[in-house]
């Protein structure tokens, strides 16, 4: 059965979980962020969905995905979901989206997640640093470094007023090791750092701060990448058979709930988790019944020291 829903499934038993709570998902739109919109709609919640991708007005990224998809998601599986088109390197927008969400929400504001990346295109995995496009690789600090930090910026005073919040930093990875390029190695580790920066800022007012990493991730573009579809994804397999090991984006959607919902999620701040691990504390499977353990298997196969 698809634990998605039904009788028994992840969705009923965290049905209200979140009632009453108001959350950003800043890049929204498709892949981890839409996942994590749509968990938190099912727990309850009212989820802000920001993002560049809006129809008829797509970003540069050329996908079809939108954030009025993500936030109608959102609402069907239970929440409520409000698409706000917000570009997070813009901090006059960002100001926008906060005093929107101040406005309606009576300046309450309880989960932050940033998710913002969009820099796919800018990374060329084949070249060393000083071979690589010097203006991509600064352009992906503005797109995935800048972007969280102005967003922390605007929405932290909502949450220090209210002495209660969490803030999380969507990254890849758990660690500091070097990931293969070393633009993309800056912005992901950037993430985990300001995680564990704001957390120290932001205990003496009661709000949390953490990092999230998902394994191989089974996203809308991976699935278009490999050209199958989350019905058949297994056929990828025969091309990379590390995919067997994929999960989707709601593996780790799903532990950022299970944070939230936690009484004692004060002591998971600073640190940075990762969805296997999260599965395993909180005892919740994959939507799609499943229980990938990229850690394990990563390790078993000797990807990281």
């Amino acid at each position: 059965m698809n634990e998605t829903s039904g009788k028994g499934g992840w969705s009923e038993k965290m049905k209200g979980t979140l009632e009453g709570k108001v959350a950003v998902v800043a890049g929204a739109t498709r892949g981890l962020g839409r996942a994590i919109a749509v968990a938190l709609g099912e727990a309850g919640a009212t989820v802000y969905c920001s993002g560049r991708s809006v129809r008829g007005k797509p970003s540069d990224m050329g996908r079809s995905e939108t954030i009025e998809e993500t936030a109608e998601l959102a609402t069907a599986r239970g929440g409520r979901g409000i698409a706000v088109r917000t570009d997070h390197e813009d901090v006059q927008q960002v100001k926008a989206l906060f005093e929107q969400v101040a406005d309606e929400q009576d300046g309450r504001l309880d989960i932050l997640v940033n998710d913002i990346w969009g820099s796919d295109p800018l990374n060329d995995w084949e070249k060393r640093f000083w071979e690589h496009d010097l203006d991509n690789g600064l352009r992906t600090q503005r797109r995935s470094v800048f972007t969280h930090m102005i967003t922390s910026h605007v929405a932290a005073p909502l949450m220090v007023a209210r002495k209660q919040g969490l803030v999380v930093e969507v990254t890849d990875g758990w660690d500091y090791r070097y990931r293969g390029n070393l633009y993309y190695s800056l912005a992901k580790v950037s993430a985990i750092h300001l995680a564990q920066a704001m957390a120290a800022d932001l205990k003496p007012y009661g709000v949390e701060a953490l990092a999230v990493t998902p394994g191989f991730l089974r996203s809308e573009a991976m699935l278009d990448h490999f050209g199958v579809t989350e019905q058949n994804w297994r056929e990828a397999a025969k091309i990379d058979p590390n995919f067997i090991m994929s999960e989707t984006p709601y593996l780790m959607a799903r532990g950022i709930v299970h944070i939230a919902a936690d009484p004692d999620r004060a002591s998971k701040s600073g640190g940075v988790f990762a969805s296997w691990d999260l599965s395993e504390e909180y005892g919740y499977p994959d939507a799609d019944g499943g229980r990938p353990h990229w850690g394990r298997y990563a390790k078993e196969r000797g990807f990281y020291d």
